[in-house]
């Protein structure tokens, strides 16, 4: 290489030509398949779809099924010696136990009386009572409107004329007596005074005004002061 070099400065022949190293590719071909009769033309046209996740992936491992003692110890039982004559037998408070712990040993109360459903005649449901009031029949008894206090309203107590009064508005409810779904007994508790207070702690929740806006026959005043 170096007389070649020197040659080619100087414009002398060489002697010698040098032999370069020429890079050559070696061609290998790719292992045979498995089954050996696959052809490149056959791994072309392959459309399938792999498995997912692969059949020896950790995903397909089955998981290991656990015992119902192996996940939760049960809870200990104490002794017959530990236990007092008389005294029943209290749950374990273990915190892994999924028995609520007792509170009390006492009966538990009866249950207090519930209203019962009185059953209407035929004939006197809501839909049979709004038709009613729709009718033009005059369910209020009076004229005009006017102011009523205690004394006058106390007046009107019985069954063939009952008055009452709820939120400052006082209602002829002698015709919806046989309608009223707690019965004509329960109504007429209020007949003759205020049942604001008793509306509002057994069915707040009905629009008294609307139910009874036929029948109102004036408005509940404070009692006139005597000169």
């Amino acid at each position: 290489m170096t007389s070649y070099l020197r040659s080619w400065l100087t414009g002398a022949p060489s002697t010698s030509t040098p032999t370069l190293d020429v890079p050559t590719f070696q061609r290998i071909s790719p292992p045979a398949s498995d089954d050996g009769d696959e052809t490149e033309t056959e791994r072309d046209n392959d459309d399938s779809i792999p498995a997912f996740p692969a059949l020896n992936s950790a995903q397909r491992a089955k998981p290991a099924i656990l015992s119902d003692s192996a996940l939760m110890p049960p809870p200990p039982v104490p002794s017959l010696a530990s236990r007092t004559a008389g005294v029943p037998l209290r749950p374990s408070l273990n915190p892994n136990s999924l028995v609520v712990p007792t509170t009390t040993t006492q009966k538990p109360q009866k249950p207090s009386k519930k209203r019962e459903k009185v059953a209407l005649a035929p004939g006197h449901s809501a839909l049979d009572w709004a038709a009613l009031k729709s009718s033009g029949t005059d369910l209020r008894g009076v004229d005009t409107l006017t102011r009523i206090p205690p004394s006058l309203l106390k007046q009107h107590r019985s069954k063939t004329d009952a008055w009452t009064a709820i939120n400052g508005k006082v209602y002829n409810i002698t015709a919806y007596l046989p309608y009223h779904p707690g019965g004509e007994r329960e109504l007429m508790r209020v007949a003759g005074r205020d049942g604001t207070h008793l509306f509002a702690s057994t069915h707040a929740w009905v629009n008294a005004d609307f139910m009874l806006d036929s029948c109102l026959v004036g408005f509940l005043v404070p009692e006139p002061q005597s000169g």
